[in-house]
């Protein structure tokens, strides 16, 4: 099975895919997957997170002449039933080319260290840095928050001195902007949201449908309305998962899988307007 990467995701997926799916994971050489989005922003991601996914699945394939392979893409942004939570959606996929079928795994944690400032000093830009996690996790420095002047991969004080110096001694700059580095082989805590997704993705595999017994019976949809523990009323909240079959197309409506019954009246439009 081809591993879509150019970022050393296979530190953390490898030995779980070829555990629990007894397949070999090959990592194909000179395949940029940058291609397909940065975060940086200086290449727009290529459609929205499954589709940029499935790009780099396929095109590994391509590039290496299997039929199997796997890919993962991440975002970063507001939680979605708690807007006011930062939070990071990690997507794993896998394109099975010869069965024409995709399983994929999800895993969602408040546990990120996204973040950009501004910065005038290097003093600024260490104090800054050491609250990220650096130099465990790298960070990024360019001359504006969409500047096209960008040093990547920067782990080292003497890096961070080096380029934040630099582009503070141009002409006209007071400031620079720096930014954690959320590559995956840069940021260990997305390289763990990465693990996890690819654990659920394990378990989507190994989850068979009922009716037809293909592999990868999944969630395909959800259906809001968990009601309120103090008034009783529904909420925005998912309160059922509808899987799905991708071969003979069966449904089935369950719980959520975290077993949550109620929503908090924190989260209820009527308890809290």
């Amino acid at each position: 099975m081809i591993l879509a990467t150019k970022h050393e995701k296979e530190k953390v997926m490898a030995s779980i895919l070829e555990r629990e799916l007894g397949v070999k994971i090959i990592v194909p050489t000179d395949f940029d997957t940058d291609k397909f989005g940065t975060f940086t922003r200086d290449i727009k991601r290529s459609g929205n997170q499954l589709e940029a996914a499935r790009k780099k699945a396929l095109e590994g394939m391509e590039h290496s002449g299997a039929d199997l392979a796997i890919s993962s893409e991440g975002s970063f942004g507001s939680h979605p039933e708690c807007p006011w939570l930062p939070s990071n959606f990690e997507l794993v996929l896998l394109v099975d080319k010869f069965n024409n079928i995709e399983i994929s795994g999800h895993h969602r944690s408040q546990e990120t260290n996204a973040s950009g400032e501004y910065v005038s000093t290097v003093e600024e830009a260490k104090e800054i840095v050491l609250k990220w996690g650096f130099p465990e996790h790298g960070v990024i420095v360019r001359n504006s928050e969409n500047g096209t002047k960008i040093y990547k991969g920067i782990k080292t004080f003497e890096e961070l001195d080096k380029y934040v110096g630099k582009l503070l001694g141009g002409l006209f700059s007071k400031k620079v902007f720096i930014e954690t580095d959320l590559r995956a082989h840069m940021n260990p805590t997305r390289m763990k949201n990465i693990k996890l997704a690819t654990v659920d993705l394990v378990k989507n595999a190994k989850n068979l449908c009922p009716k037809c017994v293909c592999p990868g019976f999944s969630i395909i949809d959800v259906e809001k309305g968990l009601p309120c523990s103090l008034c009783g009323l529904v909420t925005d909240l998912v309160s059922l998962c509808i899987y799905g079959c991708q071969k003979c197309k069966y449904e089935q409506k369950l719980p959520r899988p975290d077993g949550l019954k109620n929503a908090e009246p924190g989260q209820c439009n009527y308890c809290n307007p």
